[in-house]
């Protein structure tokens, strides 16, 4: 008896560590700590917008269109509940990556606006600001990037093979990861069209 206790135990230990639970454990907390410096850098950029948004406004007050869209797309992505269950599912990723997509699109166009104002690129507050966006939209692609490769180690982690029954029995599914928004439209050649020299 004293001896089957331990043999016990250790084929228990070797079944479970030939099922991948383990690894499956450490690639889930791998997507989660990947997934958090996304929030994290996403919050970055949505704290430094309304600076931004006034210092725009101070010189391009009339464009209040590309002023509106930027703080309604703010405002729809503060509305969005970043919980670490977001991305266990997919429709509520898809529709946080959307909104986080029309931030991205309404910031590039309020920073596109801002060429049309001298004195606004000569505003050392709207250079720093600018520089601290790009340098924050930079850091968002690093960590999507880490975040889409963890996911993917986790995913192939539960998909295949012992792993996979492990996964069925506990209730682990694939996690949702980010997508290109339009592939189609990318897919498509770009249409180059040259004007006609006048005669």
């Amino acid at each position: 008896m004293r001896f089957r206790l331990p043999v016990l135990l250790f084929v228990v230990a070797g079944l479970l560590s030939g099922c991948g639970y383990n690894q499956i454990q450490i690639n889930d907390e791998t997507v989660s700590a990947s997934w958090s410096e996304v929030l994290n850098q996403y919050k970055r950029r949505a704290d430094l917008i309304p600076n931004l948004v006034s210092v725009v406004q101070g010189y391009a007050g009339h464009e209040k269109e590309v002023l509106i869209r930027v703080t309604e797309a703010r405002a729809n992505v503060a509305g969005i509940k970043a919980t670490p269950e977001l991305i266990n599912d997919p429709e509520a990723f898809a529709k946080f990556q959307k909104a986080q997509g029309e931030l991205g699109g309404a910031l590039a166009r309020l920073l596109v606006v801002s060429e049309n104002y001298p004195q606004l690129k000569a505003d050392a507050n709207f250079r720093d600001l600018q520089a601290q966006v790009e340098g924050t939209e930079n850091r968002i692609t690093v960590a999507r990037n880490r975040y889409i490769k963890a996911v993917q180690e986790y995913n192939v982690s539960v998909r295949t093979f012992p792993n996979n029954l492990t996964a069925m029995v506990m209730g682990w599914k694939p996690k949702a990861s980010f997508k290109v928004e339009d592939e189609k439209a990318m897919a498509a050649p770009p249409s180059i069209k040259f004007d006609q020299p006048a005669r």
